[in-house]
């Protein structure tokens, strides 16, 4: 590729400071971070609520019904893991190596969150043990404690990951492209993982699904074998037929769930074999640039810059808020394509209808800031796209033009999606900035672990809505039966709506400008070089 492109593209200088091969390193890097990211953030509820049953009729954790325990337990997991998120980021400041104190985590955590992934999706439990009640609370119980093991592990190397991004440049307009490039390439990870999977899923346990047709094509088939039921059982011939059809019909649930199982546990090998090199990559072809060499600070040190650093706390409260944003493209996202579109692969459809949105977003986002400042951007993106949700809720689904206008919906959605994505990160760089010229102290880890806070807390909000939603709605994970439609659809899109206008309101007292940025950066140095 022409390097002056390249150049251009990261807004890098030949032969000073960062350079291309860097930027594209840390790029591939959180390409292969989000195949491990969307295969637990998007699949584990669904591993456990359609492979394991626990979002079947029935079945009971602890008295509370399955699927509403798993939506307490991503939940409660998912915030517990992001407010680990600070206590890693003082870990990442007092970190000093010779390698610097973000990029080593890249190699230290590569293989160790590998194994975590796959551990998380083994498939050692029956799903007729579990609908049974046999196996329910060891089951739960189990892959909860694995699940927050994981969610440990990720966070060590997640918070570094995003830390590094100040640690390479801090020329907040080279910074903001190279996070844009970045942002891209996980976005295109997660995309491969959310398009893909429900391809194959759907697929292979397609055999395993039933209907009327086929229950028809059954008892005739089987006609002999009911007229013996009758002799011999002394039952009427109705009764020996429902018997048979459910003597079949709870087979192909049983099979359908425990093939569902292995497809998802064989996902997740693959995609972290596929993974770990990048992380490595990530590791080699990178360099830490500015690293404080002072005395590592204590975490409660780390805290109290944290209160000081006013502007990085409009965007957490911003982050919070703004957790059920993009509720669709989680959990909710696939149940609704799986059980109200009867088409487990349309949810891959969901998440492309975001991409052109997303792809327009990182052109103009270096466009946008420049012109309009990334505070005004980020706000009227997001009023946008509480509008825009707003008309998709009162259009409906029921029609097929009106899922036309639901797509066209999706992807205008995918422009505060791409727009967040990037403007927030590069957002939380010039906070490090400012705490450095507010205090003398960067604290690239304590704030770039508020960014990976905002993402769990999305997470977690979003993997609690949606499987809340598949109870809501009387989604059955056995039979496919569904007693409300409409719920699923009034969750997914009002709390969406609520969300996109919600995010907005803290962004109006943010106060960093692009020049106000380059003015501090200026009065630092000049500081240093006295």
């Amino acid at each position: 590729m022409n390097s002056g492109f390249l150049h251009k593209l990261f807004g890098t200088t030949p032969g000073k400071g960062v350079q291309p091969k860097e930027a594209l390193a840390y790029s591939i890097a959180g390409f292969g971070q989000n195949f491990i990211c969307t295969i637990i953030g998007s699949y584990i509820t669904v591993f456990m609520t359609d492979a394991l049953l626990f979002g079947a009729d029935g079945v009971l954790v602890g008295g509370i019904k399955g699927a509403t325990a798993v939506a307490i337990l991503m939940l409660g997991a998912r915030v517990f893991d992001a407010f680990n998120d600070p206590i890693m980021g003082s870990v990442v400041d007092k970190t000093r190596t010779k390698w610097g104190k973000c990029r080593p985590y890249l190699k230290w955590m590569a293989i160790p969150i590998g194994i975590m992934t796959v551990i998380c999706f083994l498939p050692i439990f029956s799903a007729e043990n579990i609908y049974n009640g046999s196996q329910t609370t060891l089951a739960f119980v189990t892959i909860g404690t694995i699940y927050v093991i994981w969610s440990v592990f990720y966070t060590i190397a997640d918070v570094p990951y995003w830390g590094l991004s100040t640690c390479l440049t801090n020329n907040t307009v080279t910074r903001g492209n190279i996070l844009t490039v970045a942002r891209m390439f996980c976005t295109v990870g997660a995309g491969i993982v959310t398009v893909f999977i429900p391809m194959i899923t759907g697929a292979v346990t397609e055999k395993f699904k039933y209907t009327a047709d086929d229950i028809s094509l059954i008892l005739k088939d089987k006609a002999e074998t009911i007229s013996n039921m009758v002799a011999n059982q002394g039952i009427t011939a109705e009764e020996a037929a429902n018997t048979f059809v459910g003597t079949v019909k709870n087979g192909m649930e049983i099979m359908n769930a425990d093939t569902l199982k292995w497809v998802y546990f064989i996902s997740a090998v693959v995609l972290v074999v596929a993974a770990i090199p990048m992380f490595f990559y990530g590791f080699k072809n990178t360099q830490e640039r500015f690293t404080s060499d002072e005395n590592p600070p204590s975490f409660g040190h780390n805290l109290k810059l944290l209160f000081k650093n006013k502007e990085l706390l409009l965007i957490v409260l911003s982050g919070i808020l703004g957790g059920a944003r993009m509720v669709y493209s989680y959990t909710g996202g696939l149940y609704f394509a799986k059980y109200i579109l009867q088409n487990e692969g349309l949810y891959g459809v969901i998440t492309l209808l975001v991409v052109p949105g997303g792809l327009v977003a990182s052109v103009l986002v270096p466009w946008m800031s420049k012109k309009f400042t990334k505070k005004w951007s980020y706000i009227a993106v997001h009023l946008f796209g509480g509008v825009v949700m707003a008309i998709m809720y009162f259009v409906g689904y029921d029609a097929p033009w009106k899922m036309v206008i639901c797509a066209i919906g999706l992807v205008l959605l995918g422009i505060p999606q791409g727009v967040n994505n990037i403007i927030t990160y590069a957002m939380i760089g010039d906070t490090v900035d400012y705490l450095e010229w507010k205090t003398g102290e960067r604290g690239e880890g304590i704030c770039f672990a508020m960014q990976t806070l905002i993402n769990k807390i999305g997470m977690a909000v979003g993997a609690f809505i949606g499987v809340l939603s598949m109870s809501i709605a009387g989604i059955n994970a056995r039979t496919y039966e569904v007693a409300n439609p409409d719920a699923l659809w009034d969750v997914l899109i009002i709390s969406g709506v609520v969300s996109m206008f919600a995010c907005a309101v803290p962004m109006f007292f943010y106060t960093i400008t692009e020049k106000r940025q380059a003015e501090m950066v200026a009065e630092i140095e000049a500081r240093k070089s006295k």
